[in-house]
Parts: structure tokens; C-alpha cells; sequence
């Protein structure tokens, strides 16, 4: 009951910014009690990683972020050697690691079936295009990386086209 109440309360206060609430519709699904949250570690001053958050957050994650004095030394202690890092890492509450600008749609794949030796997805560097990355209607082919417990990584996709991210 307590949950259909918050809901129900979080409806009524949002109606101004969602209609389709007031109408009866569903609650966006970042607002559902079972959003999953990822904690997003980055710079304080990284304009493409608040995109990329709101990437996440339009596509129903909740999404924390926090500013470590050194992310680099995180990276590595969650696995992450430097040829897979990016600007930002993010951290899912099942302890799987999302290195870069990853389309929020493979990380939902990923995280609803999770291959096995996987510590997560990279995609190393920031290439234009990707998501929080956008310039224009520039885009760069990139490829997002399947990263394993003993360091390798194999190719989990292959980004060719900027539709295939959404």
C-alpha cells in the first residue's frame, strides 16, 4: 500500500510535468520503486558525462554521481586497465562496471543477462557520436568492449550506424 501511496503521491505532484500522469498513465520508469541505480564516478567538471547521465536517467535508471580525488586509481582497482578507460565509470548496484559513453540500451542488456568472467562494458575513449557525445549529426563507428576478470576483453558490439544505440 505504502508504495502505491508514494506513487501515487509522486503523480500528483508531477502532473504539471507529465500529463500523461494525470491521465491515468504509468509513472516514467526512473520514477518506479524497482529503477535500478548506478553510481557514476567523473569529474565535477565533465559537461559529456552529465549527458551521458541523462541518457541513463531517459532510459529509467536512477543515477548517482560522486567525484573521487582520483578516479584513475579507481578505474584500476575496479579492474579497469587504462587501455579500456574513458572520461567516466559507472558502478551497478550488482558490482558490474560501465566504463565510457555506452548506450544505456546494452547496458540493459548486459545487466539482465550477464555473460559469464564479465566485470562489464567499456568503450574506451570518447567517440564523437556516441551517447553524451553528440556533435551535430557527426558520429564516429565505435566498438563497446565486453571486459573479463582476467583482464581480456572480447567485442560485445559492433556500433556502426548512430540508430543502432537507441
Amino acid at each position: 500500500l505504502m508504495g502505491w501511496l508514494a506513487k501515487y503521491a509522486v503523480g500528483l505532484i508531477l502532473a504539471s510535468s507529465y500529463p500523461m500522469v494525470a491521465m491515468g498513465a504509468e509513472l516514467p520508469a526512473y520514477l518506479s520503486s524497482d529503477a535500478q541505480t548506478l553510481e557514476v564516478f567523473k569529474s565535477p567538471s565533465c559537461g559529456c558525462c552529465n549527458d551521458w547521465i541523462a541518457h541513463a536517467e531517459q532510459k529509467g535508471f536512477l543515477v548517482e554521481s560522486s567525484h573521487p580525488t582520483s578516479l584513475a586509481a579507481l578505474k584500476i582497482e575496479l579492474g579497469i586497465q587504462l587501455r579500456y578507460q574513458s572520461c567516466h565509470t559507472t558502478v551497478a548496484e550488482n558490482g558490474f562496471v560501465f566504463e565510457g559513453h555506452i548506450p544505456i540500451k546494452l547496458v540493459t542488456q548486459f545487466l539482465n543477462n550477464p555473460p559469464d568472467e564479465a566485470i562489464g562494458l567499456a568503450v574506451p575513449g570518447m567517440p564523437v557520436g556516441s551517447p553524451g557525445m553528440e556533435v551535430g549529426d557527426k558520429f564516429m563507428p565505435y566498438q563497446v568492449l565486453l571486459l573479463k576478470h582476467d583482464g581480456s576483453h572480447e567485442i560485445y558490439a559492433d556500433i556502426r550506424r548512430p540508430e543502432q544505440q537507441y
